[in-house]
């Protein structure tokens, strides 16, 4: 099966073993989660360290199963090693957005992997725009549709969910993509341009003051 694939299997493993750490070790999930007061301290490993974090077992298991779903399809276009960059630069995207978000509020906090594994969503939607979610979902429909939740809620504040990383996350992994494989804005520019639109959406809506 092509999703058994060695460096998805490490990128799992490493999830489970320091969110397992941080269930049990409460001062070392305090060390290393994201938290914007101690960010600006000087501590910028945690924009980095947070992606390996999770609140509990079902965050982690969510996350992971996504992951494994969606890392197959990149990994079989772009191989392991421009995977792992696609991954690791979306995690660090997703902190940055939620970095500049919350610049103001010293006590936000945030853990997860949320924000790489939707960058390797959005990877993989890039690279098959018409793969089906829920077997019904074309992925370009989910991705632009996602992102757009992801927008209302960074602007009503909807629940206990990083909207931003997962926003950053998801910019991250399409821009990387973009340059890692060029080729796409030439074999369909258009649907480039379409999954984009979430994107400027963000930008104009942050220029107007609007969230």
């Amino acid at each position: 099966m092509g999703n058994f694939n060695l460096i998805t299997i490490i990128i799992i493993a490493a999830n489970v073993i320091i969110s397992y750490k941080g269930f049990e070790d409460r001062a070392f999930f305090e060390k290393y989660k994201f938290n914007v007061g101690a960010i600006k301290r000087g501590e910028q490993f945690r924009i980095f360290s947070s992606g390996f974090l999770h609140v509990n077992p079902q965050h982690l298991l969510f996350n992971m199963i996504t992951l494994f779903f969606f890392a197959w399809l990149v990994i079989a276009r772009v191989g392991q090693t421009k995977f792992v960059i696609i991954y690791l630069i979306s995690l660090v995207a997703g902190s940055l957005l939620s970095l500049v978000f919350n610049k103001n509020n010293y006590h936000y906090s945030a853990v997860g992997a949320s924000g790489a594994v939707m960058g390797i969503i959005y990877s993989a939607i890039l690279f098959d725009p018409w793969m089906q979610i829920n077997f019904i979902i074309p992925g370009w429909v989910f991705g632009i549709g996602y992102l757009l939740y992801s927008i209302y809620g960074m602007k009503k504040q909807i629940g206990n969910i990083g909207h931003d990383a997962h926003f950053g996350g998801a910019v991250g992994g399409y821009v990387t993509t973009l340059i890692i494989a060029p080729r796409l804005l030439q074999t369909d520019l258009t649907m480039v341009l379409v999954l984009a639109i979430p994107i400027v959406v963000l930008f104009v809506m942050q220029k107007l003051g609007k969230i």
